[in-house]
């Protein structure tokens, strides 16, 4: 019987442009697992470069990495610089509302 070598996927090798960012952030967002957020922004930092994203940041690199880890804890302020670091931003859009005394606001939109 054939071996069969089986590899880790790595989602960072796929991340190639703007495009494929706001793939992953939008499913990630859409998801509303925090957990999940975090590995697609690890991933995507991962996929630009940790040094790089890290300078940009005026972070050092293991700073970056221990934030980004599954069980980091960034900082509002890390995400959001590493969302114009991308050249995005993050925008709230109300969602449907199910009783009239009820207004319910979710992050689900990442425009260029």
């Amino acid at each position: 019987m054939k071996k069969i070598k089986l590899t880790k996927y790595d989602v960072a090798e796929v991340i190639l442009d703007k495009e494929d960012v706001l793939v992953f952030l939008k499913d990630a967002i859409e998801e509303n697992d925090p957990e999940y957020l975090l590995q697609m922004i690890d991933a995507i930092a991962r996929s630009k470069g940790m040094t790089k994203i890290a300078k940009e940041l005026k972070l050092d690199r293991r700073s970056l990495y221990k934030s980004l880890a599954p069980d980091g804890n960034p900082s509002f302020k890390t995400i959001f610089k590493l969302i114009d670091i991308l050249g995005l931003q993050l925008k709230l859009i109300q969602k449907p509302v199910v009783e009239s005394s009820q207004v319910q606001v979710e992050a689900i939109t990442i425009a260029q």
